[in-house]
């Protein structure tokens, strides 16, 4: 896992966290981006020719609790960003990958309420997964499930607070716009499984379902059948795999934005009950001009 990967003009790498309290009261995600996938800044940028990914980058932090949470996505430029093979910088919040631990240090401010967002964020992988698979057959989009079992300890000064609890870490990256190549997908991990299910533009579809091992290993196994869930209140649909006749328990919804949902979810798999985050996301939504004329809102830009 490196920071300093080379990304091209147009295209993204991005570097997710999301993590669960032990007691299921609290939850974040933790994305850092280069070439903000859903920034309506880069879209704008790209529509000419590609623009330099570099210039399009944010720090995206959520914390969510029983009752309500912080949100924080602010984009900056080329001249905030900073980044070496174990760091990566954005602003005034960074990542450090010592080869055994990644540490966040947050300090942002959020949107559309400027409440200050400040503390540390500490996962420990259990085991390391190498593998890296392609979503497209033009393996022009790449994901790495580079620790699907970890620890996690989380400590706030603004908002005050601190868990500690499970956490996953994973990465994608990309040589070209998401919605040049997908109209949707739906993903979820729960308890030793990740299931990636992408539908393409020409109504092609891929479904990829993994189950990871004690010490890391990943190997795909045959998907269960797709089975609906209550659609979010921007009306995304939502299904998830899961056992035949078994249905898919929505414990929380996270987030639920005009073309993207997370939520905590609860199933059984190969008999086993499981629980994790599960994800839906419409690129057919996100290209409508009044989503991205919102954006602006929670993505505030500087520089």
């Amino acid at each position: 896992m490196r920071f300093d990967r080379p990304v091209k003009p147009g295209g993204y790498a991005w570097w997710y966290v999301d993590a669960i309290s032990a007691d299921g009261a609290q939850a974040l995600t933790l994305i850092a981006f280069i070439g903000s996938v859903f920034s309506p800044y880069y879209t704008w940028a790209n529509r000419q020719t590609p623009a330099p990914a570099e210039n399009f980058c944010a720090m995206n932090v959520a914390l969510y609790q029983r009752r309500g949470g912080f949100w924080a996505m602010t984009e900056r430029g080329a001249a905030k960003l900073q980044r070496s093979a174990e760091a990566l910088r954005i602003g005034p919040s960074a990542l450090h990958w010592d080869g055994a631990v990644l540490t966040a240090e947050i300090d942002e401010r959020c949107a559309p309420l400027p409440r200050r967002l400040r503390g540390r964020i500490t996962v420990r992988p259990r085991a390391m997964q190498a593998q890296v698979f392609h979503l497209d057959a033009g393996q022009r989009h790449r994901w790495q499930p580079i620790a699907p079992d970890a620890t996690v300890e989380v400590s706030f000064q603004n908002p005050a607070m601190s868990w500690s609890g499970q956490a996953y870490f994973d990465s994608n990256d990309g040589d070209v716009p998401l919605a040049q190549d997908f109209s949707s997908w739906h993903w979820a991990r729960v308890g030793n499984k990740i299931l990636y299910d992408v539908e393409y533009p020409d109504g092609g579809s891929q479904d990829l379902a993994l189950v990871i091992a004690a010490d890391g290993t990943a190997t795909q196994f045959v998907a269960p059948p797709q089975q609906k869930m209550p659609p979010t209140l921007w009306r995304i649909q939502r299904q998830m795999r899961a056992d035949s006749g078994q249905d898919v328990q929505l414990l929380k919804t996270l987030e639920d934005a005009p073309f993207y949902a997370r939520s905590m979810v609860a199933t059984r798999i190969a008999g086993e009950r499981l629980t994790g985050v599960h994800e839906s996301l419409s690129l057919r939504r996100f290209a409508a001009p009044w989503v991205r004329a919102l954006l602006p809102f929670r993505m505030p830009r500087l520089g």
